[in-house]
């Protein structure tokens, strides 16, 4: 664990931070690319980049919050406590709305940011790694891996699946797979979002069998059953726009 990469006269440096930046940089860069390659203004991105971190970051706050009422309003200021499906929602909201405003092609902009997210995800889910938060449960597996100042901490001599990193592992595949194999054969606009939405549902319907949140219907977590949501609206989306979507005009 390096929770903290930098301390010089009280300043700190915290890598959950710094992995943080660097997601939603590297998703930005992405995002970039993808604009140019899909005939959109590539600094559109940068006003699109401001409204993602803002909306994502209330988005994951205010989904910690409504699962953990009595952190309110203690938590609300705090770097801790962020959820990755309120994020996503948060930013897509965002998103929509500057685009929205901004009277760009909506389905390109989401197009674009399915191949960048997964790429961003994984990114973070290094600083979840580094800080010690986001583990999952008990293993005897010989990569099991120990998090005694984690969040929260392992008990000693207790070894936990290190979930950070199969979800970033997951999404490092998502986004080759986007970017590379799935994106170039899709000739419609808006089918690619929700095929991403299918894949990163799946991708977390699976790790949370091994992580530790607790079940609260029929034997699954509240992020499984928001992961079963988004496989099917993903289905239905990716069907829909895949075969009634605008044809990609070719660039």
């Amino acid at each position: 664990m390096y929770p903290e990469l930098l301390h010089i006269d009280g300043f700190t440096l915290n890598s959950y931070g710094v992995m943080m930046a660097l997601a939603f940089i590297g998703a930005g860069l992405v995002a970039r690319w993808q604009f140019k390659k899909r005939g959109l203004d590539p600094d559109f991105i940068y006003g699109l980049l401001i409204a993602a971190i803002i909306g994502g970051l209330l988005g994951a706050k205010i989904h910690y919050l409504i699962i953990h009422p009595e952190q309110w309003p203690s938590n609300l200021l705090s770097g801790a406590g962020l959820v990755w499906f309120g994020g996503l929602f948060g930013a897509i909201a965002a998103v929509v709305a500057v685009t929205l405003l901004s009277k760009k092609r909506l389905a390109v902009v989401m197009d674009a940011g399915g191949v960048a997210v997964p790429l961003g995800y994984a990114i973070g889910r290094i600083g979840c790694f580094l800080r010690g938060c986001c583990h999952g449960k008990p293993t005897d597996l010989p990569w099991g891996m120990s998090f005694p100042q984690g969040i929260p901490p392992t008990p000693e001599g207790v070894h936990v699946h290190p979930t950070q990193l199969y979800s970033m592992g997951a999404n490092l595949v998502i986004f080759a797979l986007m970017a590379w194999v799935i994106g170039p054969r899709i000739k419609r606009e808006g089918a690619l979002i929700f095929i991403y939405a299918v894949l990163a549902g799946v991708e977390r319907f699976l790790v949370e069998f091994i992580r530790t949140n607790e079940p609260v219907a029929l034997g699954l977590t509240q992020q499984q059953w928001i992961a079963l949501a988004l496989i099917v609206v993903g289905a239905v989306g990716a069907w829909w726009f895949g075969t009634r979507g605008r044809l990609r005009p070719a660039v």
